[in-house]
């Protein structure tokens, strides 16, 4: 059995751009095994600035919060993120997202890094309602949702993919 390893989540910084470009690039064929590709410019440093800048935008004006999962060393394990957060009828929603680099799967980082996202969302970005989703034929990520009481609603296609979707859902 592997050893679990502490982790901690941040939010991504401008200064990170190199280490999560290089992230990127290097697991790059595992993700896209998981979730649709992001695109050839998003694995060329200039434009991934670019995309980089316009998402710390939006998580300066509290439209979306950007984290990486690293380890007790720094090292960049994964990423987990709250996206198209919004305010309806007094409840604050968003939708969580994560992914964790090929040589770090299995040793449990998705979990924690998921509950402490759960956390940091009720307890800093006041957040009670999170939606998430996974590919059909993820059934890791699929556990690490349930694990944190993350409810299964529903499977669809979403617009513009080909592939069906878990839906879930956690509440405060």
């Amino acid at each position: 059995m592997v050893a679990r390893v502490q982790i901690k989540i941040e939010l991504v910084a401008q200064d990170d751009a190199t280490k999560l470009f290089e992230f990127e690039c290097q697991n790059r064929v595992f993700f896209e095994k998981w979730v649709p590709t992001r695109g050839e410019a998003y694995y060329e440093f200039d434009s991934f600035c670019h995309i980089l800048s316009n998402l710390l935008q939006d998580q300066a004006e509290g439209k979306d919060y950007f984290h990486l999962i690293r380890d007790e060393h720094g090292t960049i394990l994964g990423r987990i993120n709250i996206v198209d957060i919004q305010v309806i009828d007094s409840v604050k929603s968003g939708h969580i997202g994560y992914r964790i680099g090929e040589s770090h799967r299995g040793r449990g980082i998705a979990s924690d890094a998921v509950r402490l996202l759960v956390q940091k969302a009720v307890e800093e970005y006041y957040i009670t309602l999170l939606y998430a989703k996974t590919t059909m034929n993820n059934l890791a990520s699929q556990k690490v949702l349930e694990k944190n009481h993350f409810l299964f609603v529903t499977t669809d296609h979403d617009q513009n993919e080909s592939e069906p979707f878990r839906h879930y859902v956690w509440n405060a």
